[in-house]
């Protein structure tokens, strides 16, 4: 796949990475039932291994995917140690990746009595009339928030409308146990903009987390210009950090990568040195990994 500058901008996310302990099974889910095409699909290099922090995943299986209808953005799964007893939206780092659907109901009527879990129904949030969300869990432990846009303007965001079954990432969901310290990393290491705060009744994280149904969460959307690119929630004290297998990535929703103008203005420290790679994502580019506050690993891409 070409690369497109019109979609690699910097702020875009570029590609979620699931780390999937049932790779076969993980993989047959996505382009089965959700319908993505595999794009490349190989063994991972042991200097991208490296540079990820997780040189024990070098030469084990991995597979980027993409809708054939959708934007240049991708989903890739990653082999990857088994984590007895983890459990999704209980511990800090990436808690879900946020695509845009073309079609909420006919995708939640795909996904029944499938690898997929349904957590959380289609249904308008209380608040707001511009999408439709629901939200699942992979057999990996991954969740993914599937959201139908009605109207593609907020205040300060626009929101990607798509007639793919299943298009690009568009928001990465961050689960912080300091809201305040994760938006400063993003804003002040990474160049975001801090955006719009909302407080709602999140039905998902009470439900994971065995809360009152009314308990109310901050959450804080951060952008580049009227991109959207994390919601940085604040997650309860009950909330743990997230352990990876020694040498590996993180359990289920592993890992996001951006688009970034330069890797040299960046204010954090690279876990290995900027380093280029081929194929479909990276194209040749410079690209690093940082750890945010959160516990979060962000790999940026340059775009050119």
């Amino acid at each position: 796949m070409r690369v497109s500058n019109d979609f690699d901008t910097p702020g875009r996310i570029k590609c979620g990475t699931v780390a999937a302990a049932d790779y076969d099974a993980a993989l047959a889910d996505y382009t089965g039932v959700l319908g993505l095409s595999v794009v490349e699909q190989g063994r991972i290099a042991v200097d991208l291994a490296a540079g990820w922090g997780a040189p024990a995943l070098g030469g084990r299986r991995s597979a980027l995917l993409c809708h054939a209808d959708a934007r240049p953005g991708f989903l890739r799964l990653v082999e990857s140690t088994p984590v007895p007893g983890y459990r999704p939206l209980r511990s800090h780092g990436w808690a879900a990746f946020e695509h845009t659907v073309a079609d909420c109901d006919a995708l939640f009527a795909a996904i029944a009595d499938s690898g997929f879990t349904v957590i959380g129904a289609p249904k308008l949030v209380p608040g707001f009339d511009n999408f439709i969300p629901f939200q699942v869990t992979g057999r990996n432990g991954e969740v993914l928030y599937l959201n139908q846009v009605l109207k593609a303007g907020m205040s300060e965001l626009d929101l990607p409308m798509t007639t793919a079954a299943v298009d690009h990432m568009f928001i990465a969901i961050l689960a912080a146990p300091d809201r305040a310290a994760a938006l400063a990393f993003h804003r002040d290491a990474l160049g975001f903009t801090v955006g719009e705060t909302w407080s709602i009744p999140y039905s998902v994280i009470n439900t994971s987390f065995g809360l009152p149904d009314d308990t109310i969460t901050a959450m804080t959307m951060t952008r580049t210009g009227r991109m959207p690119a994390c919601e940085i929630d604040q997650y309860p004290a009950a909330a743990t950090p997230r352990i990876a297998p020694a040498g590996e990535l993180p359990p289920g929703n592993a890992m996001v990568s951006f688009i970034t103008a330069s890797l040299d203005t960046v204010a954090a420290p690279f876990l290995a040195p900027p380093a280029r790679h081929g194929g479909a994502l990276y194209a040749g580019r410079r690209s690093a990994v940082v750890c945010g506050a959160a516990g979060e690993l962000i790999e940026l891409i340059e775009a050119r």
